[in-house]
């Protein structure tokens, strides 16, 4: 019933930008916190960069000053924008959301991931 829709992954040199969407769509009541993930082979899955409902942001270090985070409401879109693109960001990126469904209880959901490769 509810589904997370991420896009604009792909192949882009050292230096260079992308921008990643993710959609929540699906029967429910409010979107809550939202955040991406990525997880490079051999590597544990990490956090990148998060999100409240109230526009509070965070960030992992490695990227701080480099990506951004944003959200717009009404669309119930979460966005990276990712620039001066590193090789070590190469990995598949994970939408992540927290849903109320039923008015009282959150449900944390996962994107299916997109893929991110940065050459050098």
């Amino acid at each position: 019933q509810v589904q997370l829709v991420e896009s604009g992954g792909g192949l882009v040199q050292a230096g260079g930008s992308l921008r990643l969407s993710c959609a929540a769509s699906g029967r429910f009541f409010s979107v809550s916190a939202m955040g991406w993930y990525r997880q490079a082979p051999g590597k544990q899955r990490e956090l990148v960069a998060h999100i409240t409902s109230r526009g509070s942001t965070n960030y992992a270090d490695s990227v701080k000053d480099r990506f951004t985070i944003s959200r717009d409401s009404a669309k119930n879109t979460v966005y990276l924008q990712m620039n001066s693109l590193k090789p070590e960001d190469t990995a598949v990126y994970y939408c992540n959301a927290d849903l109320t469904i039923d008015t009282s209880v959150l449900y944390n959901y996962w994107g299916q991931g997109t893929q991110v490769t940065v050459s050098s």
